[in-house]
């Protein structure tokens, strides 16, 4: 949710909210894009094409004409007061406690905490967490949307049911397809861990629900029973592909209700990024499609810490998904196929939910929109082609499936959307968090980057430094703690209140301009129980 408007007006003078507001952009067709905020490329995850581009862009010299309007009255300085930052950075936090023993397991996890922070309005990414009730262990994902939301929700509500299925025995496979045959009520097969903002789409819920129970009809179909192991990575691996040739098949059937069959199609033409971990005992695999990541903490003897990444981005900076995607088209596209660092020229991520024009033929995807609605017909981006595009599909949701077993300096995991990464370097993020997590810190020398620091800045530094103990206790939440540094971190690496006030003060028209949606979940190990499991 964006921060409450009525706390935006008091740090604007008269009258320049508004003016902002409707001189820095103007758009013909608002609803072709994300946002209606000039962005630079670089910050763009789908980067438009000259031929819609124009539809969407800024008055001519915006930013010179709310730099002179600056002079236009004395200048005053409004921030945000300490419990009006609290308040933007704790309305989308969550924890979850989980109980040591539930009746049947020992649980390895001993919570999670989460939050989120948009800069996009509405905000596009999601998360979900979940326990499996018929099999064990818990599910937990961020997921990145781009070209809208509809994607990102639609995977973060569906995705960990496809993988509960996938993972459950061929016998409970066959109860809950009987009891859906006979009309009894279902084995429940997840139990969620949501925020009240973190809702499901109750219109969809029936279509969504004969998707997937087509899934387990065809599961029960290829397992006689006769093997009882289940293989982790391939379920994840399966659940991946089949949610995304789902939402690329309900798009192309359609539905007679207009509502959802609009649904499907905004969900299939616009894209997600999913990054999720399976946590059973000291079982750790974390399935990745796109360039959200996660990152192990680890203590070390000395108590210092260190970060493990168990998760590869899947972009232009990854040579193995480069080569992969040359090797998957001819060689007389290797100079088309990626361009300025994106698949076609357009896309960051190579690997993607969704995104159904970078894996339709040109045909497939003028029946679908010919024969859509009139919102999509006429929609431009819908309508357009991306260049060099004679070979599709381009783009995949399958999976990198990463395995680590856990060990007792194991103490937790972050799963986070590349918003984070992006501000903080991997090793940055570990230590603030195992920081706040142990209450320790330890004092390293401070760092001033070459720059010309005067005894006095020293001596704030030294005493902020020295009251950051107090500080970290304003925060009940680690995603939380890592959101306020991510926003609010100055040169010198400390929380700057005055830096986090004017970046929580933008308004949503200006705010993506400056960094993307935030979305944390940070996972507690169990040492205790994680080291029994070696013994």
């Amino acid at each position: 949710m964006p921060a409450p408007t009525q706390l935006f007006f008091p740090l604007i003078r008269n009258c320049e909210l508004s003016r902002i507001y409707g001189t820095a952009c103007y758009c013909h067709h608002k609803h072709l894009c994300c946002s209606s905020s000039y962005i630079p490329q670089s910050r763009l995850r789908y980067t438009p094409h000259p031929a819609y581009a124009t539809f969407c862009r800024p008055k001519e010299n915006w930013w010179q004409y709310t730099q002179g309007r600056r002079y236009a009255s004395t200048p005053q300085k409004f921030y945000l007061t300490p419990p009006q930052v609290n308040s933007i950075l704790k309305a989308n936090e969550y924890s979850f406690k989980v109980p040591e023993f539930d009746g049947k397991n020992v649980s390895s996890i001993l919570g999670f905490d989460s939050n989120q922070l948009p800069a996009n309005a509405p905000i596009e990414d999601r998360r979900s967490a979940a326990t499996c009730l018929q099999t064990r262990g818990m599910l937990l994902g961020v997921f990145d949307g781009h070209a809208g939301c509809a994607c990102s929700q639609a995977v973060s509500e569906r995705l960990f049911y496809y993988i509960a299925v996938s993972l459950l025995p061929h016998e409970t496979l066959l109860e809950i397809e009987n009891a859906v045959e006979s009309g009894r009520a279902l084995l429940p097969i997840l139990q969620w861990h949501k925020h009240p903002n973190d809702y499901f789409s109750k219109e969809a819920s029936k279509l969504y629900f004969n998707s997937l129970r087509t899934y387990w009809q065809e599961l029960i179909d290829l397992n006689t029973g006769e093997s009882t192991d289940i293989d982790v990575k391939e379920a994840l691996i399966n659940a991946f592909k089949r949610l995304d040739n789902d939402i690329s098949l309900e798009a192309q059937v359609g539905d007679p209700n207009s509502f959802l069959n609009y649904l499907v199609l905004r969900v299939a033409f616009s894209g997600a990024t999913a990054c999720v971990a399976h946590v059973d005992g000291v079982d750790l695999h974390v399935a990745n499609t796109g360039d959200s990541r996660a990152m192990l903490g680890v203590q070390e003897e000395d108590g210092s810490w260190s970060a493990v990444t168990l998760s590869n981005d899947h972009n232009a900076q990854n040579e193995r998904e480069l080569e992969r995607l040359k090797l998957e088209h001819p060689k007389s596209e290797a100079k088309s196929v990626v361009k300025q660092d994106r698949l076609l020229g357009l896309l960051m991520p190579f690997r993607a939910f969704g995104d159904v024009k970078f894996k339709w033929s040109i045909d497939l995807q003028k029946r679908v929109i010919e024969s859509g609605p009139d919102q999509l017909n006429d929609n431009e981006y819908t309508k357009f082609i991306p260049p060099n595009y004679h070979t599709p599909p381009y783009l995949t949701a399958e999976p990198e499936v990463t395995y680590h077993r856990l060990r007792p300096q194991d103490k937790f995991l972050v799963l986070a959307t590349d918003g984070l990464w992006e501000t903080m370097h991997r090793q940055d993020v570990v230590r603030i968090v195992g920081e706040y997590l142990t209450g320790m810190h330890h004092q390293q020398p401070i760092a001033v980057g070459g720059y010309k620091v005067t005894l006095g800045q020293m001596h704030g530094l030294l005493t902020e430094r020295r009251t950051k103990m107090s500080s970290v206790f304003e925060d009940q939440n680690a995603a939380t703690h890592l959101i306020r540094h991510a926003v609010g971190n100055n040169e010198f690496g400390t929380v700057d209140h005055e830096r986090l006030s004017k970046m929580l003060s933008l308004p949503e028209e200006l705010a993506r301009m400056y960094r993307d949606d935030i979305t944390i979940i940070v996972v507690q190990f169990n040492s205790h129980v994680v080291g029994a499991y070696q013994n």
